[in-house]
């Protein structure tokens, strides 16, 4: 549930009241998005569910920082985005290596490369794929792809221009699609060598 920012900004001021009712309104409507998020960073049910109730808390004492600028589940995955980010530097993780499970519908915008994989059910080689990417450009192609948000709203959440995520879009698709071809190659010659060595 996506919720206007005047439908928002009225629960977060029924939250600054002690609203109870108010912030379980807002928790089911966001809790799964968060943890969904966070499964993609963290791969660990129990932490990521420890990251929806830090976040969620976040809002609950500060729910007067969010000044309508923008989406109210941008402001809140950007919280739990510095969450998880916290998570992975005390547990001295590589976030380079920590990469998000790549969903089996990346979005009807993704190229074609990727409609073809899941329909023949090779999501093992666009996972492989998505993790050559660098750590910001595979949580770039998430946010756009998976939470659906605006290049201006990714901006946001990863502190840089809209033409950075523009240009971190474009580098990340092609190096995927380039990755996904060598795959199909791969995956065509060894069927034709299975041919071969069965006529």
């Amino acid at each position: 549930m996506e919720f206007d920012n005047s439908t928002a900004l009225y629960l977060l001021k029924r939250i600054s009241l002690g609203d109870q009712e108010a912030f379980t309104t807002l928790h089911r409507a966001l809790g799964r998005r968060i943890f969904a998020f966070a499964m993609r960073h963290l791969r660990s049910p129990e932490t990521s569910e420890e990251i929806v109730a830090d976040t969620m808390f976040e809002v609950w004492k500060n729910p007067d920082r969010f000044n309508g600028t923008a989406k109210l589940s941008t402001w809140v995955l950007g919280i739990a985005r510095h969450r998880i980010l916290n998570r992975l530097r005390a547990s001295s993780l590589d976030t380079e290596s920590l990469t998000p499970e790549v969903e089996e519908t990346i979005g009807s915008e993704a190229e074609s490369a990727f409609e073809r994989i899941a329909a023949e059910q090779r999501e093992a080689g666009v996972r492989n794929c998505m993790e050559k990417l660098s750590s910001k450009h595979r949580e770039c192609m998430h946010l756009v792809f998976y939470e659906g948000l605006a290049l201006g709203e990714v901006a946001t959440l990863q502190g840089c221009p809209e033409n950075t995520v523009k240009t971190r879009l474009f580098h990340a698709r092609k190096s995927i699609q380039k990755c996904l071809s060598l795959f199909l190659r791969r995956e065509e010659s060894s069927a034709e060598r299975g041919v071969t060595s069965h006529a």
